[in-house]
């Protein structure tokens, strides 16, 4: 007989391990007859890891296992954390061989389960006055996504509810706030919300912590929380049929609309790439260690569907990227790109992505704030992954907080990716640093936008004329005599060192030397124009020292 190793994914909670553990012991109980051995295990987060159950069961005597994936969907658990694991494990018993389940739903046992801890909640009242919403974990997936909604139609067939809507607690819509809102407007009055979940965890705990919230809000609802379906008989004993399929070697996977293996819109990025452990935003840890299988995994970055990455691109060239910003940019959508962010990098997306203009060119033609801002939400709410890329640091003079904001209000998920920015890049680039021992122990960062003396500027230039650190002025072309005049001023030497650098990190980029009194006529007679850098202090004296540039220049 074939042993069994039941393969959960972790929870942080101990009831939910504890649960696990009871229902491995159920189906340990009910199998003595039709299975050689039973262990379980997780792939992260709880005790025992997988390896110690596959261990355990090769210590035994047995080379040829069932590994049964104890998930509801075949989402990216089911799909790639759990067949890694078990390759892993594979590598490590020579020999080892497994055949690999399918997952638990849809099923009419879990059905039943289902309409069972519904009536539970009910207690006595009818099904016919009462709307049921099913709530799913979600998912990156939308065929496990849509397995739920499926769920939920079988679920309402024969059954007499007034109705069954899907909803999900993560990642994907409607959440469960808008599911309960759409059944109040619907006409519900009384609701039972149904998690489709095995065990307690942090998601389930959610899902009734916002159905209290929704409850709290509209007293006239009727509104209550079914059980989970838990350890029990019927649960065990669909584990045992799974199994039973296995080793018939029936693993039929319902994927007609599987984004693993068919060209999905906005899920074009997985098809084709190997199933590896993902990080999913919801677990506790934020990501997956997989820590008991004595291997350090570097997940890629996520940019979910209907989420929007902040990504600054760095001084101009399309390699000063961080790495983390050009994956972002693989698998984007959408990027809504700035005049200043490096537009080699545009050359190198897939085919299909829409590219969206947010071009702010001083005193000439730009795209409002507004606007910008809300481009990415709309994108983002249609399901997109989208990029705002930015020149240099979204953080610094780049308005990026702003963005952040706009998608924090619109409850639309955003991350920042910080960028190398030109205040220290062009610098460098040029020969130049902006801190130097004995020369220079501080070095500030102020834009040049407003003169001196404008009623909105909040620069002290008073405190930057009487300061000795580096002082690199931003967007100061046609501000920096002014600036110069205000320094010296405040108490900067007229003959202190200036550099003007434009163009940082590209061919025709050049650097202008002069004194602080002559830079505003020397970078009027050179042209110099945006985007350009000033670096004002003893380190820009550095640039005409025989040095080599970063840029080669």
């Amino acid at each position: 007989m074939t042993a069994l190793v039941i393969v959960g994914h972790g929870t942080r909670s101990a009831e939910g391990v504890a649960q696990f553990a009871a229902l491995v012991e159920r189906v340990r109980t009910r199998a003595s007859d039709t299975v050689g051995d039973v262990e379980g295990g997780f792939i992260e987060l709880s005790r025992p890891p997988l390896t110690d159950a596959v261990g355990a069961l090769v210590d035994r005597g047995h080379q040829a296992l069932v590994a049964l994936p104890l998930v509801l969907t075949a989402a990216g658990h089911g799909k790639g954390d759990i067949p890694a694991a078990l390759a892993r494990e594979e590598q490590r018993h020579p020999g080892l061989s497994y055949a690999y389940g399918r997952p638990l739903g849809p099923h009419p046992t879990l059905q039943t389960a289902l309409a069972e801890r519904i009536d539970a909640a009910l207690a006595g009242a009818d099904r016919a006055g009462t709307w049921v919403a099913l709530i799913g974990r979600g998912s990156t997936d939308p065929d496990a996504n849509a397995e739920v909604a499926k769920v939920a139609r079988l679920l309402w067939e024969g059954r007499g509810y007034a109705g069954v809507e899907p909803g999900f607690i993560s990642l994907a819509e409607p959440s469960v706030p808008a599911v309960l809102d759409r059944l109040r407007r619907l006409g519900a009055r009384r609701i039972v919300v149904a998690p489709y979940f095995l065990f307690a965890g942090v998601l389930p705990d959610r899902i009734r912590a916002q159905a209290r919230e929704f409850a709290a809000a509209h007293p006239e609802l009727d509104l209550r929380v079914a059980d989970l379906i838990g350890d029990c008989d019927a649960l065990a004993d669909l584990v045992l049929e799974r199994h039973a399929e296995a080793v018939r070697g029936d693993i039929r996977m319902n994927c007609d609309t599987c984004a693993y293996r068919v060209s999905m819109p906005g899920f074009v990025d997985k098809v084709g790439r190997p199933q590896t452990p993902h990080d999913h935003p919801d677990d506790p840890v934020g990501g997956h260690s997989h820590q008991h299988q004595h291997q350090h995994q570097h997940p890629e970055p996520a940019l979910r569907p209907g989420a929007v990455a902040i990504v600054g691109g760095g001084p101009g060239p399309a390699d000063l990227i961080t790495v983390r910003g050009r994956a972002l940019l693989e698998v984007a959508d959408v990027v809504v790109v700035d005049r200043l962010a490096p537009q080699g990098l545009l050359a190198g997306l897939r085919p299909g992505v829409r590219v969206v203009d947010a071009a702010k060119s001083p005193r000439g033609p730009s795209v409002g704030q507004d606007a910008i801002n809300t481009a990415l939400v709309r994108h983002a709410r249609a399901g997109r992954r989208v990029v705002r890329l930015k020149g240099g640091d979204p953080y610094v003079f780049g308005r990026g907080h702003e963005e952040v904001l706009a998608c924090v209000a619109a409850g639309v998920p955003v991350t920042v990716v910080p960028g190398v920015t030109s205040a220290v890049a062009a610098a460098a680039l040029a020969g130049v640093p902006v801190t130097h021992r004995a020369t220079a122990h501080e070095f500030t960062v102020v834009s040049g936008h407003l003169p001196p003396g404008h009623p909105d500027s909040l620069v002290d230039w008073a405190a930057l004329g009487r300061a000795r650190g580096t002082l690199v002025v931003l967007m100061g072309v046609e501000t920096i005599g002014a600036v110069a005049a205000e320094l010296i001023a405040h108490g900067r030497a007229p003959d202190t060192p200036v550099l003007a650098v434009q163009d940082a990190g590209h061919p025709g980029q050049r650097s202008l030397p002069a004194r602080l009194d002559e830079i505003a006529v020397v970078a009027a007679r050179a042209g110099v124009g945006p985007p350009a850098v000033f670096v004002v202090g003893p380190v820009a004296a550095f640039a005409a020292e025989p040095v080599l540039a970063a840029s080669g220049h």
